[in-house]
């Protein structure tokens, strides 16, 4: 099966190319870090421990002196960038200015430290960043399993949701943890039905229909948690928790092993699926078809393809995954509480558009944006004097630039949001 290609001709975007528009903003970057992050840097230590804590092995740099150094990388990537780097270098080069932008804050930020406070446990940043990474993985595969089928999915907050409220009610009414992941990935399910059958079979806009279910899974679980979970917590919101499992051998690997293989199910997981899902749509019969009914339907239909019920089966798959995924907040971490996910499901759906509807991107964009909350939560650890309001908005801003100013133009599926009638 073949999905016809649509030869496009190349726009001329002048001088101001989107690769110099970015070298514009790094070099800036690159200035305000060497110049800015370089005089508030202390001479004291920054210290980078491979350990838990300030003991161990570590990398470690004077504060103003590195500041200076990664400030200088980051503005020549950004001068690179201007003077008109070959495509081919783009990722390369912006991923070295990023990093050499945060590399300058953080030794601004960690030799500014009180005393005893002046190291940064990259051990506890890696596992935090993938821990707070977890919804958003799933979130952003329900996505692309989705809008790879033609249908958009803005309701993933409200599966993420309902999964999480799921998987604590019937795990604490059973005791039994496993229930309660079967329970999530059904509330999940049961969020994702009622988008496929609303968008596919009445024909009503996906978008606004995302909207109005994220309001629906937000009014009925508040409601379901004033009447039971705050009367009677014991009975209703005191689900067991899934325990780390660790990998011998693995798990002793530096930084990387105590992060990646001492984790829950839901970290395993959620890595499984994207490896999964990837080589399935990618690799696989169901994929292909997945896809030529995400672009074209029509000639897809015209093949044997039966496009309604694959955009169903998809839809409710997507649901199943995005309800586990709620379920990594309430098996795995804390109790419920009332719209506990706060916004999680929005930062997923912009994963997914900044890893390019693809699988691994998504993981990739999902790690990005964990990273942005577990440093915004160990400046806030270190008494950072940067103002706490600002530093919640860490994730979000994130967010933001990433998707606005780092992905440029991007394709969506070309049937995404666009009801298929049969003929």
């Amino acid at each position: 099966m073949a999905v016809d290609n649509v030869a496009v001709a190349p726009v001329d975007e002048g001088f101001w190319t989107r690769t110099r528009k970015v070298g514009l903003v790094l070099t800036a970057l690159g200035l305000l870090a060497a110049v800015l992050f370089g005089a508030l840097a202390t001479d004291q230590q920054a210290r980078f421990t491979l350990s838990e804590d300030a003991a161990g092995a570590a990398l470690a740099v004077n504060g103003t002196l590195g500041a200076i150094l990664f400030g200088v990388v980051a503005l020549a990537a950004g001068v690179a960038m201007l003077a008109g780097l070959p495509k081919r270098w783009f990722t390369l080069v912006l991923t070295a200015g990023l990093v050499g932008f945060v590399l300058s804050f953080l030794c601004w930020q960690v030799s500014a430290a009180p005393a005893g406070q002046n190291f940064m446990p990259l051990v506890n940043v890696v596992r935090g960043t993938f821990i707070l990474a977890l919804p958003l993985i799933f979130g952003a595969l329900a996505g692309v399993l989705c809008e790879r089928s033609g249908v958009v999915n803005v309701a993933i907050e409200g599966q993420l949701l309902m999964g999480a409220f799921s998987g604590a009610l019937f795990g604490s009414i059973t005791g039994n943890v496993w229930v309660g992941l079967v329970a999530a990935a059904i509330g999940g399910a049961f969020i994702s039905l009622l988008l496929a059958v609303f968008a596919i079979r009445y024909l009503v806009d996906q978008v606004v229909m995302g909207i109005v279910l994220n309001l629906l899974a937000v009014g009925v679980t508040g409601f379901l948690y004033e009447r039971l979970m705050q009367t009677d917590a014991e009975r209703y919101n005191s689900a067991p928790r899934f325990s780390s499992w660790e990998i011998p051998l693995l798990s002793d690997i530096p930084l990387i092993g105590p992060a990646l293989f001492r984790g829950n199910i839901f970290l395993y997981l959620g890595l499984l699926l994207v490896l999964v899902i990837h080589i399935a749509l990618f690799r696989t019969r169901w994929g292909l078809r997945t896809r030529s009914v995400g672009e074209h339907p029509t000639a897809a239909d015209t093949l044997g393809v039966k496009v309604l019920r694959l955009r169903y089966r998809n839809v409710l798959l997507a649901g199943v995954v995005a309800g586990i995924g709620g379920a990594s907040y309430t098996l795995a971490l804390f109790s419920f509480t009332k719209n506990m996910i706060g916004g999680k499901g929005f930062i997923a759906l912009a994963a997914l558009i900044f890893g390019r509807w693809s699988p691994t991107g998504a993981l990739l964009a999902a790690l990005f944006f964990g990273f942005a909350d577990q440093l915004a939560t160990y400046l806030g650890a270190i008494n950072s004097t940067i103002p706490s309001q600002f530093l919640a908005m860490l994730p979000y801003l994130a967010t933001i630039l990433a998707v606005a100013g780092l992905v440029g133009k991007v394709r969506a599926p070309a049937a995404d949001g666009k009801p298929y009638i049969k003929g």
